[in-house]
């Protein structure tokens, strides 16, 4: 009698270190998750604001400016239920007008214009990168969320179910391939 209860005491505490244990390493996936939100975040205000600076600049041409200015503007100001998609136009609108590298070259001529061009392209570059850190942090934990012991026990409390972005972030060509 005396060994049964002991190997129940011994098993139930088993058990509860393992819950805590999964508890705990959800709660890091959460924040992990938070954290590369911010950095996504992060990635997609600075090239929105590099995209309105060379809008604004003079280096391009009017109808250019106007398309990156509108896009940029639109990604800035949107509400995060439409923020995918207006990240996604401004990413449409920077292929459409650095498509071909005669664009860029054009802007790197121009009094400023390396320097903007380079800020861009280091900008656009980063944005693919921060969004895959986040979608692997939410992948992480939507999959250590699926398993029965998080539904059964509710180890995730009352977190919202993460949500991958997702966005057109392909780069400009001629954008993508220059040095920084």
């Amino acid at each position: 009698m005396t060994e049964t209860l002991i190997w129940t005491v011994v098993a139930l505490v088993f058990i509860g270190v393992y819950l805590s244990w999964t508890a705990g390493r959800l709660d890091r996936l959460h924040t992990r998750i938070d954290a590369a939100r911010a950095a996504l975040d992060a990635q997609l205000l600075r090239r929105a604001s590099v995209t309105q600076e060379l809008a604004t600049s003079g280096v391009l041409d009017p109808a250019a400016s106007i398309v990156l200015y509108e896009a940029a503007h639109a990604a800035r100001q949107a509400e995060e239920d439409h923020r995918e998609v207006a990240e996604s136009e401004l990413s449409q609108a920077l292929r459409a007008v650095f498509g071909e590298p005669e664009q860029v070259e054009l802007v790197r001529e121009a009094p400023g214009g390396e320097e903007a061009a380079g800020e861009l392209a280091a900008a656009v570059r980063r944005v693919p990168m921060a969004r895959r850190f986040h979608n692997d942090a939410v992948r992480a934990a939507r999959a250590l969320r699926r398993h029965r012991t998080v539904r059964w026990f509710r180890l995730a409390g009352h977190a919202p179910f993460p949500m991958a972005f997702e966005m057109d972030d392909e780069p400009p060509v001629a954008l993508a391939d220059r040095p920084s």
